[in-house]
């Protein structure tokens, strides 16, 4: 992942060179976000923050973020592939906040520069794969107002996605489907239990959430579907616009399941629902 893959256009570090962000451990790469357009340079289009999955000790880059990117260039959508701050077995990285810190900042960038990129920061949503998706349902459900007086022009954006898409994400931290690993990785072995409620996002869901395509496969053994069911009773109880498909087969990472002629229908699927909402 060190260099820049030959069809994006640009990488984006996440933090000033300057900034001591921050690498701890085995994690050395300082965050960044690959940048792929669509094709032309009509104003105003609808643009995605990828989040790949990856347990939260490492990241699918590929399969969950490159080509998923490639796929919403194809339909007009620009695409940022995100590379947030991970940790391992040993403990030796980050833990949270330092992720959420990024894809906050990762998004506000993205809408500090969207007349540059040709988007609409007002179309700017975020998408997630497995733990990836969890971080997505952060920034989904962890809103930040923008401040008109920081001193940081950044801080003056505000994070709410346009739209959420989280594909058999990680949700909850608190009950029997959570994913443990993801929960170790992100918060320790022994978090505080005001930390793991605080970060089971379906409790964190309220009107101000934006809208939410959910895609999980009912023989998920490692991300169980009741978390993207949490999420979108969540959603539903607070009246929040949703889309979920529970397909009965297909496991775990599957991403964009190219050779399966029914999953494969679930990208289509997404597009559609950005359409029929304005995007």
């Amino acid at each position: 992942m060190s260099q820049l893959p030959s069809d994006a256009q640009q990488r984006i570090f996440i933090y000033p060179s300057s900034e001591a962000v921050m690498n701890k451990g085995f994690d050395t790469v300082a965050p960044f976000m690959d940048y792929y357009p669509a094709p032309g340079t009509a104003a105003g289009k609808t643009a995605v923050l990828i989040c790949p999955g990856g347990g939260y000790s490492h990241l699918a880059f590929d399969k969950e973020g490159v080509l998923p990117a490639k796929f919403f260039n194809e339909n007009g959508i620009d695409a940022f592939v995100l590379r947030y701050r991970l940790n391992n077995a040993k403990q030796e990285g980050h833990r949270y906040p330092d992720q959420y810190n990024d894809v906050t900042r990762a998004m506000r960038i993205i809408r500090s520069r969207a007349g540059e990129f040709h988007i609409d920061p007002a179309k700017t949503g975020v998408m997630g794969f497995s733990a990836g998706g969890h971080l997505a349902s952060t920034i989904t459900t962890l809103l930040q107002e923008g401040d008109p007086a920081a001193a940081d022009p950044l801080l003056r954006i505000a994070t709410r996605p346009a739209f959420s898409i989280l594909i058999y994400p990680v949700i909850t931290m608190d009950t029997a489907f959570a994913h443990r690993g993801s929960r170790n990785m992100l918060l320790g072995p022994a978090p505080d239990e005001s930390l793991v409620k605080a970060l089971s996002t379906e409790t964190r869901v309220t009107a101000a959430t934006p809208p939410v395509f959910l895609v999980h496969s009912d023989d998920d053994k490692g991300v169980p579907p009741m978390n993207s069911i949490a999420f979108y009773t969540a959603l539903k109880k607070n009246k929040v616009p949703a889309t979920m498909y529970i397909y009965d087969h297909g496991g775990h990472g599957f991403g964009m399941a190219p050779a399966d002629p029914l999953l494969s229908q679930w990208p289509t699927l997404c597009v559609q629902w950005l359409r029929r909402l304005g995007f």
